[in-house]
């Protein structure tokens, strides 16, 4: 919904073990329902029930209220709240009381469904097919897991650990990626959390990391931290430096089920247009968009919800919301993905994952600045390059991306900073394949360039692997010499090391029998 185009999402928690512990390898779920309902899959009984008394109540009430109806024991819920109801573009999935499915708005997929959540209970087995090779071999990969450094700091200071080096490299945008500097961003930052407002951690099923905050607020409650990109959303992106109010805001996203990151970008191209006299008072209804000023960015969360006044506007996302005052260009967005809090300008290897992304602008297809940090894996054919590097780095994108396409396909955790050639080794034990490390990076780029084909018969081209006008201009308080990403360059030795045509955006014919993807070929190219 929020893009037009190729949609997927992955929220952890515990729901999709469940799930296959109760016989399902994945569902498939087709048509509308005349009314709202949900589905509960019980060891592989499917049943339906009526979700009207649910309907407009917020994602946490409701998993609840799930569990309590059917009175069955615990069971996990994957819920949409009234975002998805309104079918807002960003609105998102959420189970387990905090974990999403947060990005392309999957939400709304639900809500077109009048489908309000799926609830799931399972006492089957996970199968493996050599459970003997497996087991030692997890053990080792947990063992190796908990003594790894990037482990080490998401276990003690959750995903917003290196905010700090983050915000010294320039990676962090502030004042919605106007500007690289704001002095109180270090109270945002995972090790401010833990000094302040932490008060314990959580983990997905059968996790080590524990990456999740478990944090108290002045009303005594027990509730779910914010992670990074939601901190630097309503955070600096806004000028704002309070991690309580930032919590806050975070929890009231999770309850009205929008996506963190579309939303606070979004806000923030408001507060941006607003400062420039493109948006007056007269748009707002008289609510002034002053940086940092809490109580606005709670009523404009509020306002969106109800597509009410400017939230109406921003509800659409922030391509549209560009659209609608005739600057489509101010908005930092990817083929109307809004963009996550990884500037390139601070590591440029983003450039390039941001503008060929198949779901948008995404930091999960490839997390690549942590490897322009450091995080280079050799033995998959990563090279160090420096942090704001060109063209040189575009053959190391391609094989991260491939890379993670792996772990999104084994819906594997990013943090898990496990040895290819242990990760290998697990999958041939799991599924009694004899592969190689080379021929499991080929299901991955494999299935990127499958993807990569979806979106072209959707109608992406060259054209569309492009970079928001703000990242192609220095930060107003650019403190080096201005660097922005040698971004046609990179793109044209992306497309070399791809097999892409670069007239066209596709994947040209070679690599699609290369990868034998064949009976893609008259489909994408049947016009060409």
């Amino acid at each position: 919904p929020a893009t037009g185009l190729w949609a997927e999402s992955n929220c952890g928690g515990f729901w999709g073990v469940e799930l296959r512990k109760a016989g399902y390898d994945g569902l498939w779920v087709t048509g509308r329902s005349e009314h709202p309902v949900y589905l509960f899959i019980n060891d592989g009984k499917v049943s339906i029930h009526k979700a009207d008394h649910l309907w407009g109540i917020d994602t946490y009430t409701t998993q609840s209220a799930i569990e309590r109806e059917l009175g069955v024991g615990k069971v996990r819920v994957a819920v949409i709240g009234p975002a998805g109801e309104a079918l807002i573009p960003f609105a998102l999935i959420l189970t387990d009381h905090g974990r999403v499915a947060g990005r392309t708005g999957m939400g709304a997929v639900m809500g077109s469904k009048n489908l309000k959540a799926i609830a799931v209970q399972g006492h089957g087995e996970v199968p493996v097919i050599n459970l003997s090779a497996y087991l030692p071999l997890r053990s080792e990969a947990n063992r190796n897991l908990r003594a790894d450094a990037l482990a080490g700091v998401l276990r003690e200071l959750g995903t917003a650990g290196a905010s700090d080096y983050f915000d010294y490299l320039g990676e962090m945008p502030k004042r919605y990626f106007q500007k690289s500097i704001f002095p109180e961003a270090n109270r945002v930052s995972g090790a401010s959390v833990k000094e302040t407002i932490l008060a314990g951690i959580s983990a997905c099923h059968a996790c080590v990391i524990a990456c999740g905050r478990v944090v108290k607020l002045n009303d005594g409650v027990k509730r779910k931290g914010p992670e990074y990109e939601t901190l630097v959303g309503f955070g600096p992106n806004l000028l704002i430096s309070d991690p309580v109010f930032i919590t806050r805001i975070g929890e009231l996203c999770d309850r009205f089920g929008m996506d963190s990151i579309s939303l606070s970008n979004t806000i923030g191209l408001a507060f941006a247009l607003y400062e420039k006299g493109i948006i007056t008072d007269g748009d707002t209804g008289n609510l002034c968009l002053k940086w940092g000023d809490h109580e606005i960015v709670e009523t404009l969360v509020r306002q969106t919800i109800k597509k009410e006044g400017i939230g109406g506007i921003i509800a659409r996302g922030a391509r549209e919301l560009g659209r609608y005052f005739g600057v489509e260009a101010e908005a930092v967005q990817v083929n109307g993905l809004e963009v996550p809090y990884h500037d390139p300008r601070g590591a440029s290897g983003m450039a390039i994952v941001y503008a060929t992304s198949p779901r948008g602008a995404c930091h999960n297809q490839s997390d690549y600045f942590l490897v322009d940090i450091g995080q280079v894996e050799t033995s998959i054919g990563l090279e160090f390059h420096s942090r704001q590097g060109g063209a040189e780095k575009s053959r190391n994108v391609a094989r991260h991306q491939d890379w993670r396409t792996v772990f999104n396909s084994l819906v594997l955790c990013l943090f898990a900073n496990i040895a290819p050639e242990t990760l290998v080794a697990l999958v041939n034990a799991a599924c009694g394949f004899d592969w190689t490390l080379d021929e499991l990076m080929l299901t991955g780029e494999r299935g990127w360039n499958l993807k990569r084909a979806i979106n072209n018969r959707l109608g992406v081209t060259a054209i569309n692997d492009q970079l928001p006008k703000a990242f192609m201009e220095p930060f107003e308080d650019a403190s080096d010499d201005g660097f922005v990403p040698d971004f046609g360059a990179m793109l044209q030795s992306y497309y070399l090391e791809r097999g892409w045509d670069p007239r066209t955006g596709y994947p040209s014919r070679e690599t699609l029998q290369r990868l034998d993807l064949n009976w893609v070929i008259p489909d994408i190219w049947k016009d060409q």
